[in-house]
């Protein structure tokens, strides 16, 4: 089977990525320039921010494979054939990733860990009181994949989650809600918000000023999203007037944060460089080559896009 290479990387990315692949589809031919098969032969596109109209034109094209978990840049690309299956990046080794940073991120915020380090800058020692993590309200938007498994580890952590999602979910001693109407009642006394929500039309912007609102005044908020989620400027107004305490970023409404950004300097906010569940080469080559034997065997694939949903 010939699998199109459509893939903006660089040659470090390349040195990762090409010998990953290699090994879990050794009888597939990987073509890493369109040009030299007939476009009617390329059955497979493995995809990682395509070039505009590297998928134009592919006749027998029956599976796009991205390599990311965020898909919202593919849907919008009208490059896309909207007839072939659009599978993302779903992958255990991601999400425990995404568990991790999370867990870190809260706990930085339950223990003072931000606060502690303004001080060492300060000069300025200083102790806080310290609450038990079952006296910390963690709320979850998104309860996809990552979701699920980021409610899971702070749970069995001792905090007290809950999580939101569209529709309803059951996840063990995680307190679940769904639906606009039960949005208020999540945000009501959840001291840290951590939003994995998928980018849609409907949650772009969700996180505003009437959002940030409703949660307690110096609640946290750590977006391990999508930037687009936030609102920014209003989410500078929340900090500068105190009602929201600590903002943990890795992603941002345009990447790379640009340079004079007020997040760089601003003291309640760590930024990071959208890094909190990096894709790993060999466990995601594992999952492509996974969904290419149930393409060719004829069985469900996995991470299918449900295209009315966005995700």
């Amino acid at each position: 089977m010939n699998i199109l290479l459509a893939v903006d990387f660089s040659a470090r990315e390349w040195a990762e990525w090409l010998p990953a692949l290699t090994r879990e589809l050794p009888n597939d031919t990987l073509v890493q320039e369109r040009s030299v098969v007939a476009p009617e032969d390329i059955e497979v596109a493995i995809v990682a921010n395509p070039a505009p109209g590297a998928l134009h034109g592919l006749p027998r094209l029956r599976l796009v494979q991205s390599l990311w978990a965020g898909v919202e840049k593919l849907l919008a690309d009208p490059n896309v054939p909207s007839h072939v299956p659009l599978a993302r990046m779903v992958d255990q080794a991601m999400n425990d990733a995404m568990a991790e940073t999370a867990l870190w991120a809260v706990l930085s915020l339950h223990r003072r860990t931000f606060d502690y380090a303004r001080q060492q800058r300060e000069g300025r020692w200083a102790r806080h009181s310290q609450p038990t993590a079952g006296e910390v309200s963690v709320a979850v938007l998104g309860l996809g994949q990552m979701g699920r498994t980021v409610a899971l580890r702070l749970a069995a952590n001792g905090y007290r989650v809950s999580g939101w999602s569209a529709h309803a979910a059951s996840i063990p001693g995680v307190r679940t809600l769904a639906g606009d109407a039960s949005l208020p009642a999540l945000l009501a006394d959840a001291q840290v918000l951590v939003n994995l929500l998928p980018l849609t039309a409907k949650t772009r912007g969700l996180i505003d000023a009437r959002l940030l609102a409703l949660l307690p005044r110096g609640a946290s908020l750590v977006n391990v999203g999508r930037g687009a989620h936030v609102v920014e400027a209003d989410l500078l107004a929340a900090l500068e007037s105190g009602h929201i305490g600590q903002a943990v970023l890795d992603v941002f409404a345009t990447e790379p944060l640009p340079a004079g950004h007020p997040f760089w300097a601003h003291p309640k906010v760590t930024v990071m460089p959208h890094v909190a569940a990096p894709t790993d080469a060999a466990s995601a080559a594992k999952v492509v080559a996974a969904n290419v034997a149930a393409l060719r065997e004829g069985r469900p694939l996995r991470g299918l896009v449900d295209r009315a949903r966005a995700y």
